[in-house]
């Protein structure tokens, strides 16, 4: 069985290492050692990403900084998005990012899509 390895004592999974890679993609090193790749051209709204949207060096001046990833103008994006590609899963056996680590089961004997109220 793997486990969540500490981060501040929390046992909190985050971003050790990043790599920016063409277009806006991250290559991100995780605390556990496991590597993702994400495209975040999606998640950069707003103000502080446009500078960096058209400014290709600049994007790539990315660095991992408290668990996250930052550029020197300010920017930065959640982890736990960037590393579960959404909101991470409920499960904490499931440490590694994918479609079924997100995909929380529906309680027993109610139908997935179905209203419980």
């Amino acid at each position: 069985m793997r486990r969540r390895e500490s981060v501040n004592g929390m046992g909190l999974l985050r971003i050790r290492d990043v790599e920016a890679l063409n277009g806006f993609r991250l290559r991100l090193t995780l605390t556990d050692g496991s590597r993702v790749e994400r495209d975040v051209s999606a998640l950069m709204i707003g103000p502080v990403f446009e500078f960096l949207k058209g400014d290709p060096e600049s994007f790539r001046m990315v660095r991992a900084e408290g668990g996250t990833v930052v550029w020197p103008n300010g920017a930065d994006l959640c982890p736990d998005v960037l590393m579960w590609d959404g909101p991470p899963p409920l499960d904490a056996e499931h440490v590694h990012p994918s479609a079924e680590a997100r995909v929380a089961p529906a309680p027993s004997g109610v139908a997935p899509n179905s209203s419980t109220t």
